[in-house]
């Protein structure tokens, strides 16, 4: 078996990997389609993701799809042969925050392809891995493991949409027009949202944008004066940018609320609050997603969301460098994807 391992900024080897054995309650997968995600992208390229530094080897990979190999003994979810989409979150269930309903905040997460924790947790960019039973949504749909694997991804822009609150019949601004940004278009018109705005600083994504439902497109770097006319009731932050996260909160009408859920960079940002205080504002985060994927895989299994427009290209997984480079380029790609040959 092989699997990706990045060691260190800028180091990713293919190299042998080992499956361990299927014990109770487990499930060997074979790898079906893996989606390079922004959080992989910071890994191999800066050797972190925020706060979470590699300090040893680590398997990326936490958005993935796959068939089931073999089961474990009293595993009656799946069966051998079946495509499923796999959850990478691991929560403990005993924190005070699982007892909540609140699985995505788990103190003792382990969340797949993360340098969170140490040892870190290993991702799924590999050709065989075992996976916990409930972590493995069996999908009988003719559907295609690439669109399974963006269960994941489409369970962060839905609970992003939640956390902004009720959008029937209201306006939206999306910042950001890559992969989260284009399913948040999704997420909110699916939420009943009237009228969505993307910005983008590259053209290509707000194409993709439009592609997926956004009303109106604008480029950052020199439309930015026109979301002045049209303030909006919801805002969501999706680029990771700090600009983008000031025009957020200059756009939003009095009253209105605005969500984080792109990555900042990690270091302290200059932060004037006295327009959250005279507008109103309510400023939310949105870290993950908890029921949310579960509605992911049934919209994915049905295709009330079509995400083959999306996927831009797959790659072997032995040619991950390739697919990386790609998936870094937003000129070129949208979602690339890693597959077992």
């Amino acid at each position: 078996m092989l699997a990706c391992r990045i060691h260190a900024k800028e180091d990713l080897r293919i190299e042998p990997d080992t499956t361990p054995d299927v014990g109770p309650g487990e499930v060997r997968v074979r790898l079906g389609a893996g989606g390079i995600c922004g959080s992989d992208l910071h890994y191999y390229y800066e050797g972190r993701n925020g706060s979470f530094v590699i300090r040893e080897p680590l398997i990326p990979g936490h958005e993935a799809s796959g068939v089931v190999l073999a089961i474990g003994p009293g595993v009656t979810r799946v069966a051998v042969g079946d495509k499923v989409a796999i959850s990478p979150s691991h929560a403990c269930g005993r924190c005070e925050y699982c007892r909540q309903g609140r699985e995505h905040l788990c103190t003792s997460m382990k969340f797949l392809g993360s340098a969170s924790l140490f040892p870190h947790v290993q991702g799924m960019f590999r050709e065989h891995f075992v996976m916990g039973e409930r972590q493995c949504y069996p999908v009988h749909a003719d559907v295609s493991l690439g669109e399974l694997a963006f269960a994941e991804p489409l369970a962060v822009a839905l609970h992003a949409v939640n956390r902004g609150g009720d959008l029937l019949v209201k306006s939206v601004l999306i910042t950001g027009a890559g992969t989260i940004g284009c399913l948040t278009v999704i997420a909110a018109r699916l939420a009943g949202a009237a009228r969505v705005t993307v910005t983008d600083v590259l053209d290509r994504p707000l194409a993709q944008a439009r592609e997926v439902g956004a009303d109106v497109t604008l480029r950052a770097d020199r439309d930015a004066g026109m979301l002045a006319n049209q303030p909006v009731d919801v805002a969501y932050e999706v680029s990771g940018n700090f600009n983008a996260l000031k025009a957020c909160i200059a756009a939003v009408k009095r009253g209105g609320v605005v969500v984080q859920v792109g990555t900042l960079p990690h270091e302290p940002l200059p932060f004037v609050v006295n327009e959250l205080m005279v507008k109103e504002l309510d400023l939310c985060g949105a870290f993950r997603w908890g029921i949310e994927f579960d509605w992911a895989v049934g919209y994915l299994a049905t295709r009330r969301v079509d995400v083959r427009p999306l996927i831009t290209s797959q790659f072997p997984l032995q040619d991950a460098i390739k697919a990386f480079a790609l998936a870094k380029d937003k000129t070129q790609s949208t979602k690339v994807q890693v597959v077992c040959a």
